[in-house]
């Protein structure tokens, strides 16, 4: 999800940070820690620490911290699984919320924490018989980024799954219409920098009584295409949206016949089109295996990341006219352009 709310100055924050550990039930105060690196929480080992976190362990916890952040005026941060985000190299200010929430209702209606990891859950549906979720195998985070970005592949998507979500909006908990979610291709409402940002705590999530082995060679095979195409160095997954233009698409030669009928071109095709792979920038890397993922090599910092990602999008503009869109989120404020 996006990062904290603008920056504020440091005599208001420090009122608005007293503010809140006063409101804080005192079961959460103990909680509270500071200056957390952030790292190791993500999937590309990228970023600094945070101002102020907390891990939640359980929904209503969850929940209260929000509640009250949102009431405040408290900026904050919602982090799940780590993927899919680019944290900046300066950390994130204000408060962290971890969300460790883990709790799960199996069923053809199954009701899920947004904490619990997206490939458990899928596992957890092939146990009982449940086919919907196949396009999650090898998908790393959690229930809750996976809402956020409306995370798919094989042309699947969780967002057409959802029945309903619960969520904290304006200081209120309450049950709403997956159409709040406003999902899109790899987009929802909670990428759109809204202020303060939502937070969705569960979902309920529409499976349907499938075949277990029907269900288990469906999962293999998405399996297979992932373990020959995606890199082995840490990463943030895909990290350009495809691109939908069919005037691009059909000019494209060697472009598959299908993409070229759904006008849709992979930024991997683009970036790797434009001799992108195997480029760096310190130890950030567009992978050789497949050229819409960017790679930590070891000792990369977020703005290596972020500047490489800008070289990329330079090029594929230049040779494409195309403007690439990231699908991973940064975290934090950018770079110093002179550093």
């Amino acid at each position: 999800m996006p990062g904290s709310e603008g920056a504020i100055d440091n005599e208001r924050f420090q009122e608005r940070l007293k503010a809140f550990l006063d409101a804080l039930p005192d079961s959460m105060k103990s909680d509270i820690a500071f200056g957390v690196p952030l790292s190791p929480f993500t999937t590309l080992r990228v970023g600094g620490k945070a101002d102020i976190y907390y891990l939640a362990r359980e929904r209503g916890a969850l929940a209260r911290i929000v509640e009250i952040a949102q009431t405040l005026g408290m900026p904050y941060f919602l982090l799940g699984g780590g993927s899919n985000i680019c944290i900046s190299d300066s950390g994130v200010r204000g408060l962290t919320i971890h969300n460790g929430c883990r709790s799960v209702d199996l069923g053809e209606i199954t009701h899920c924490d947004t904490g619990y990891s997206l490939m458990q859950l899928f596992l957890d549906s092939v146990k009982s018989n449940l086919s919907g979720l196949e396009f999650a195998v090898g998908i790393p985070g959690t229930l809750g980024g996976a809402l956020a970005s409306n995370a798919g592949a094989y042309r699947d998507n969780i967002g057409h799954l959802i029945s309903d979500v619960e969520v904290v909006e304006g200081g209120v908990c309450k049950t709403v219409s997956a159409d709040w979610m406003e999902f899109s291709y790899r987009d929802s409402k909670l990428r759109r920098g809204l202020s303060p940002q939502p937070v969705v705590l569960s979902a309920r999530i529409q499976l349907t009584p499938s075949n277990h082995s029907a269900i288990i060679e469906r999962a293999r095979e998405n399996q297979r295409q992932r373990i020959f195409k995606q890199p082995w160095y840490p990463s943030a997954g895909s990290f350009f949206k495809n691109v939908n233009d069919a005037e691009l698409a059909q000019s494209l030669p060697d472009l598959p016949v299908p993409l070229k009928m759904a006008g849709v071109v992979p930024a991997g095709y683009l970036n790797a089109a434009c001799g992108c792979k195997g480029l760096r920038v310190g130890d950030a890397q567009v992978s050789q295996r497949h050229a819409n993922f960017i790679v930590n090599r070891g000792c990369a910092m977020a703005g290596d990341i972020r500047r490489l990602a800008e070289i990329v999008k330079r090029r594929v503009r230049d040779q494409f006219g195309v403007e690439l869109q990231e699908e991973v989120i940064y975290v934090g404020d950018p770079p110093d352009p002179k550093s």
